[in-house]
């Protein structure tokens, strides 16, 4: 079981207000999306829950403990794949840092490859592939830290739509399979309805949390005419709808 709750959390960076009492939770095997334009806190927020910056007011817990610090997978946009090494040499660094012996590494891995679908790719580099390929791959060198929290800061926003599509929908298959549960940071409506449970509306300077969106998908109605309806409730909570 692994969940994260936000209570009264707020930053500042000196005399500026970034992020004001902001409150959110995941419960196990969710995905939870935080949805809002540039500038008004997302990453900031991220950094937080990760640890990398330290929280000044509210709490953060994970798990029944608070300070998540080193307990969160956290995936940035760009895949930082180390270009000199092959797939199977950037999969396992995870592996070597937690102090493996190599040749186990490689075989925890190899077992792992198919879940992933990167067994025909195993010994290529990261520059023979594709977008897609190359998120999967940073993706499971991600997931080998050992932490079942997946922190996913517009991790897919720099792939092709199509690509972008087949990536949501293998996502959510590896997200059950292995029992993980996501928080996402993304600006892309369309993102966040094709891959949440919920959405967490995020605007304002400094940020805050003005809305949450369960998305309930009835099989009695066509699903793209519930989207509509979903994307007009999100627009009208962003104040785009005019």
């Amino acid at each position: 079981m692994t969940e994260i709750r936000l209570e009264h959390v707020s930053y500042a960076y000196g005399e500026e207000r970034i992020l004001e009492d902001i409150n959110l939770e995941v419960t196990s095997g969710e995905v939870v999306s935080i949805l809002g334009p540039s500038g008004v806190g997302k990453t900031t927020l991220f950094n937080l829950i990760a640890g990398i910056l330290k929280v000044q007011s509210g709490r953060i817990v994970l798990d029944g403990e608070e300070n998540p610090k080193g307990r969160v997978s956290y995936m940035l946009q760009k895949d930082l794949l180390l270009e000199h090494k092959t797939v199977l040499g950037n999969i396992i660094l995870p592996l070597l840092i937690q102090k493996v012996d190599k040749a186990e590494a490689i075989a925890r891995v190899d077992e792992i490859l198919a879940t992933f679908q990167l067994t025909a790719v195993r010994d290529k580099y990261p520059h023979e592939l594709s977008g897609g390929m190359r998120q999967r791959v940073a993706l499971l060198r991600t997931y080998l830290f050992g932490h079942k929290l997946f922190l996913l800061d517009e991790a897919f926003s720099a792939l092709d739509e199509m690509t972008k599509m087949e990536l949501h929908a293998w996502y959510l298959e590896i997200h059950k399979q292995l029992q993980l549960t996501t928080l996402i940071i993304t600006h892309s409506i369309e993102e966040a309805l094709s891959l949440s449970d919920r959405i967490y509306i995020l605007k304002n300077r400094p940020g805050q949390i003005v809305s949450e969106i369960k998305l309930d998908w009835s099989e009695d109605e066509d699903k793209e005419v519930q989207k509509i309806a979903y994307k007009r409730q999100i627009l009208a909570e962003l104040g785009l709808d005019k």
